[in-house]
């Protein structure tokens, strides 16, 4: 009982008052006129500010009728104080604001609450500008192995920021803790003005946590304000809110991609569904350890391998509640295979899609490096595995068992996966190696887009980038892609184009060359095309169960999928639409890509290259 008395004396020592003001900042805006309009409505809005402000904890609104004497207002009281203190807090900083500045752009922090107000519209804006507040002359350097404690300080402010950003139980206001050692302990608190959105809360912590390292990462405590958002931490308790104790993972490897990971992948648990009933609920990817991942594969044994690509080897697994897994084991000693797991982490944590493949888990213990995966399953035996259609178009028996329906159905999945990447997502994703590989099928062979180890994401408004570092593989990267290193959404599409060709006529493109007929499969199918042959380019298994006029209309879109010029080559959605319609009428296409005299010294290049399916692609090496 004694010892509870002395923690809530401490407690209580700690906890800051309404009283505790921390720093005003005047901008360099013009002063406001003593008496005008625009200081009197500055004045009843503060007036109006504590009550207001104290019923959620935030509270903006404006007033006045013309430019000359509009003023916005802004308050924002901490997560963990109640009305009363709030309200006390806001009364307090409005009077004090009045006092310190009569410019028309002001804020003023106190440890409980912040106001500010401007003459012109900030509301929704994060533009960030950081300040370090010295809390007290006695805060000195005292922290002895200071790599670790701004290690484990990060780590527990960084985790803290992400939780706050993206979880909508918590408003934008996170407390929390972690043990720095077997006496210590580091509590910290992050907080964001509720009218950004959750980007922009994720940035403004960022920024702050950023100030905190470079001024205080060595010191007891520390503290960042600025507009919108404010980041804390101490060695003794400063705020009155249940807070999580978090554990500080032991590997300082896997703490860093861990924390990289967990502040990227900003994807809260959602559900979310179009009318077509597209999209499924995503689960936010969790780490899983080694141990429980090794003993799912049964010490990734042979039997359980399904099959194994240029970053790493994918097994058969079953988890302890009997969920059956795919697991991804990245290339121990590849930074090309830290770098794909870093990416295909973050990518697909923020993409779901039933045309995509679900990501359930990663894990990162020493040079291991783990994706787990759900399990897709078709049965043409009575064996499980994962398929891919490059497994199903290429072995005769299986693809004996498809029809034309089935078919059509991959092809319309595999256009709706990337449409969502494209266009649908929250973000605008090139997959740049899109192959028939990198195309699962469940149990209802329903298409899956897999791989988005070497994806990209795109901002809202860019068309296309350019890279040195040109990665993919041989047979499906559009020409502009393979000779300059520009990728877009067209770059997609072209690679698209080309496995709706192949599956069509159940050949592949690469190695085409080979055969008598052309140079590529999108060279014969061009030529037949001419000719008016274009019949013979469809496999004769299709040929039993497909409807000619359907099956010719899809070999149509397949060609202005891969012509040449990247203008000529239609976006995912209109690739979608035609698809699904046959009312619309299509535009000829012209000269494929590829279907021309340049290629072939490519590929008279390339049958130098030995183990030629065996190489990882920098600049234009096939895989």
């Amino acid at each position: 009982m004694l010892k509870f008395f002395f923690l809530l004396l401490a407690i209580l020592f700690n906890i800051a008052s309404a009283d505790d003001y921390l720093f005003t900042f005047c901008s360099n805006s013009k002063n406001y006129t003593r008496n005008s309009t625009f200081e009197n409505n500055l004045k009843q809005l503060l007036v109006s500010l504590p009550s207001n402000t104290s019923v959620t904890g935030f509270y903006n609104t404006s007033i006045g009728d013309h430019s000359s004497d509009q003023v916005y207002t802004q308050a924002l009281c901490r997560g963990d104080v109640n009305s009363t203190i709030c309200q006390a807090c806001i009364e307090k900083a409005g009077q004090h604001i009045l006092e310190q500045c009569k410019r028309e752009d002001a804020i003023i922090w106190y440890e409980l609450c912040q106001v500010r107000y401007s003459f012109q519209r900030f509301f929704s804006s994060m533009i960030y500008a950081g300040k370090y507040i010295d809390l007290n002359d006695n805060n000195e350097e005292i922290i002895s192995d200071r790599v670790r404690f701004r290690e484990v300080m990060l780590f527990l402010m960084n985790s803290l920021s992400y939780e706050a950003a993206y979880d909508p139980s918590k408003r934008m206001f996170v407390t929390g803790e972690v043990k720095y050692s077997s006496k210590e302990t580091i509590y910290g608190l992050v907080q964001c003005t509720r009218d950004i959105s959750n980007s922009s809360c994720d940035n403004c912590l960022k920024s702050a946590i950023g100030d905190l390292k470079a001024c205080c990462s060595s010191r007891n405590r520390g503290i960042i304000v600025s507009r919108n958002c404010n980041v804390r931490f101490d060695l003794n308790l400063f705020y009155n809110a249940s807070s999580s104790l978090l554990a500080y993972p032991t590997s300082k490897d896997d703490q860093k991609i861990e924390l990289a990971l967990l502040h990227d992948i900003a994807s809260p648990t959602r559900v979310a569904i179009t009318q077509e009933g597209e999209l499924v609920s995503s689960v936010e990817p969790f780490f899983m350890d080694l141990a429980t991942i090794r003993s799912a594969t049964d010490e990734f044994s042979d039997s359980n391998k399904l099959g194994k690509g240029g970053f790493g080897t994918v097994y058969k697994g079953v988890l302890p509640e009997g969920k059956e897994v795919a697991v991804k084991r990245l290339s121990r000693k590849s930074w090309q295979g830290l770098e794909e797991f870093k990416n295909e982490v973050i990518l697909i944590a923020k993409l779901q899609h039933r045309n995509l493949v679900k990501l359930l888990g990663c894990g990162i213990e020493g040079e291991e490096k783990l994706l787990v995966y759900e399990v897709l399953q078709f049965t043409f035996t009575h064996d499980s595995m994962n398929l891919d259609i490059s497994i199903e178009f290429s072995d005769s028996e299986r693809r004996s068992q498809l029809d034309w329906k089935t078919c059509y159905n991959i092809i319309g999945g595999i256009a709706k996966g990337l449409l969502y990447l494209h266009e649908d997502s929250r973000l605008k994703i090139i997959h740049r190696d899109l192959k028939p590989s990198n195309v699962l099928l469940d149990q209802e062979m329903v298409a899956k887009i897999s791989d988005f180890g070497m994806a990209r994401i795109f901002c809202e408004n860019q068309n296309m980038a350019n890279t040195k570092r040109v990665v993919g593989t041989y047979g499906y990267m559009a020409p502009e892609y393979a000779m300059e290193g520009v990728f877009s959404v067209k770059s997609d599409v072209f690679s698209f184009g080309v496995i709706l060709l192949e599956i069509i006529s159940g050949k592949r493109n690469s190695g085409f060359y080979r055969t008598e007929h052309a140079q590529t499969l999108l060279a014969y199918a061009w030529r037949l095309w001419c000719e008016g042959k274009v019949l013979e380019f469809v496999d004769c298994i299709l040929m039993e169960s497909c409807w000619t006029s359907e099956i010719v209309r899809c070999i149509h879109i397949g060609l202005l999928c891969v012509q040449e010029d990247p203008e000529d080559r239609p976006n995912m959605s209109s690739v979608v639409t035609l698809l699904g319609s046959e009312s619309i009428a299509l535009p000829e296409p012209k000269h494929p890509a590829f279907a021309v005299a340049r290629f072939i010294q490519i590929d008279e290049f390339l049958e130098t290259i030995p183990s030629i399916n065996d190489l990882s692609l920098s600049s234009i090496s096939p895989q």
